[in-house]
């Protein structure tokens, strides 16, 4: 279904709060109209002038108006050949090829003739989707992550797939679901999480964790899931091949009803549909009218954290949560999903009376309890201890590599790797990891240095020359939440 709607100057209003007079904790940043994903413009050149929406642009205002609408027209954005031209230059160039062997850069070559045959096949339904080749990377707990690995054109497709569907799902998912979403990362979570954390009653946190959920979700729920929006059936169906492809694997095809390959461009939108429908729109119920005390929220992909002012509030929550989740296949994991005392008020308890304060994992960091020099509640946030020993070992194992190589050559990797290292890592309270993690990699490189002949060790003397040329200073990039994520809601009313 298209709609049609006048277009005018103004700037994009921010999203705001899921609920109505809940905190801002859940609020989210303003979000320009994302860049590249349609062909047309969505601004004029100049503020005199008034243009037509784009089509995008006219499927996300009637998205925006009914929330119950189906749309059953819009196959013929994905085959357009300029939406599909935006989504390959979108890709990485060296990422690894699929099951064909066809890279960016060989596509390239001929890359008009290529786009026009792929929205021929688009547009006449002979598409085919390719089964995915199975590639595994290393965990922080030491275990093996399975992803896949498509051909080129079933990501060209999956990329233009999820930027039409974006236009509309981005009006239906609520303020606390982060994942994978426009102009939305790990840190505007953690932000959100920092300031419920201090601004709201909560005394007791729900860590939880679904066991195995991108190999879970059941293909029926997830198109029901689709239809609610979905109308037109050569959409739902392109899904349904991407979906049926299976993964390659040791020359054997594996096919399954269950699970979405992680690695492809559709498979984090596929998941936040699948949750948007299983866990916001039931927890945002449940806080309305089950609960008493403040319950803050706040989720990203797969990985959530619930905070709670009441423990019998808690207790009955994961009780509702696993019956809820078992209804369309998921499970908890048992020994990770954990409900621990976190709060204002939980130093108040007394060590050894089993109510001390705990600790949890969320986005790479450990939220730790603390307390500032007045007494107040200050949320400390560590890097996670297996993270830090995971990335200085991937370090070790590269630099091992790299031996040979020029010094210089060596340092302006390795001043990458920290400076990337900071830029994630670098919150209020963190600083001694950071410090920690310059001084680790500095002695790994003088190692390394050392190694590279029977009479080349390297001084101490030496190698602060070496470390202080390339190794950025530790530093904090990131603000305090409570000043980014004031600056992101400030004057604005909740909605919704």
């Amino acid at each position: 279904m298209n709609g049609s709607g006048k277009s005018d100057c103004r700037v994009v209003p921010m999203k705001q709060p899921n609920k109505a007079g809940r905190p801002t904790e859940e609020a989210a940043e303003g979000r320009r109209r994302t860049e590249g994903n349609s062909p047309q413009r969505n601004a004029s050149r100049t503020q005199c002038r008034i243009d037509a929406p784009s089509a995008l642009e006219r499927v996300r205002q009637v998205a925006r108006r009914d929330k119950k609408v189906r749309f059953t027209a819009l196959l013929h954005h994905l085959y357009d050949v300029s939406r599909l031209r935006v989504a390959f230059f979108a890709l990485k160039k060296d990422a690894a090829p699929g099951v064909d062997g066809e890279t960016w850069r060989h596509y390239e070559q001929t890359l008009e003739t290529n786009l026009q045959a792929l929205s021929e096949r688009l547009k006449r339904g002979a598409y085919r989707a390719r089964p995915v080749r199975r590639a595994y990377i290393p965990k922080a707990d030491g275990r093996q992550r399975p992803l896949g690995v498509p051909v080129l054109e079933d990501k060209i497709v999956q990329r233009a797939t999820v930027d039409v569907l974006n236009a509309i799902y981005e009006t239906d998912f609520l303020g606390f679901s982060y994942g994978f979403r426009p102009s939305r990362s790990q840190h505007h979570a953690l932000d959100a999480l920092y300031v419920g954390l201090l601004t709201k009653k909560v005394n007791w946190v729900l860590d939880v964790d679904i066991r195995a959920f991108f190999d879970t979700i059941d293909h029926g729920w997830l198109i029901r899931f689709l239809e609610h929006r979905l109308a037109d059936r050569r959409v739902v169906r392109l899904i349904q091949k991407w979906l049926a492809a299976g993964v390659l694997e040791d020359g054997k095809r594996i096919r399954s009803e269950v699970g979405t390959v992680q690695g492809g461009s559709i498979s984090p939108l596929l998941a936040n549909t699948y949750l948007h429908y299983v866990f916001d729109l039931w927890v945002q119920r449940w806080r309305t009218r089950r609960a008493c005390g403040d319950v803050v929220v706040v989720r990203f992909a797969d990985d959530f954290v619930v905070g709670f002012q009441h423990r019998f509030e808690a207790e009955r929550f994961l009780i509702e949560l696993r019956e809820r989740f078992a209804r369309f296949g998921l499970e908890l994991h048992p020994e990770k999903t954990r409900l621990i005392r976190f709060g204002r008020f939980a130093r108040q308890y007394r060590p050894g009376s089993g109510t001390a304060p705990g600790t949890f994992n969320f986005l790479g960091f450990t939220h730790i309890s603390g307390e500032s020099r007045r007494g107040r509640l200050q949320v400390e946030r560590r890097t996670i201890a297996q993270r830090f020993r995971t990335k200085l070992a991937e370090v070790k194992g590269e630099l091992r590599r790299r031996m040979h190589l020029p010094v210089p050559v060596q340092g302006a990797w390795l001043r990458s790797v920290v400076w990337g290292y900071y830029q994630y890592y670098g919150v209020p309270h963190n600083a001694k990891a950071l410090q920690r993690f310059r001084k680790e990699v500095a002695r790994l490189w003088q190692r390394s240095l050392s190694r590279r002949s029977h009479k080349g060790y390297v001084t101490w003397e030496r190698m602060k020359r070496y470390v202080d040329k390339w190794l950025p200073v530790a530093r904090i990039y990131h603000p305090y939440p409570e000043a980014r994520f004031g600056v992101m809601t400030q004057g604005r009313s909740p909605v919704r």
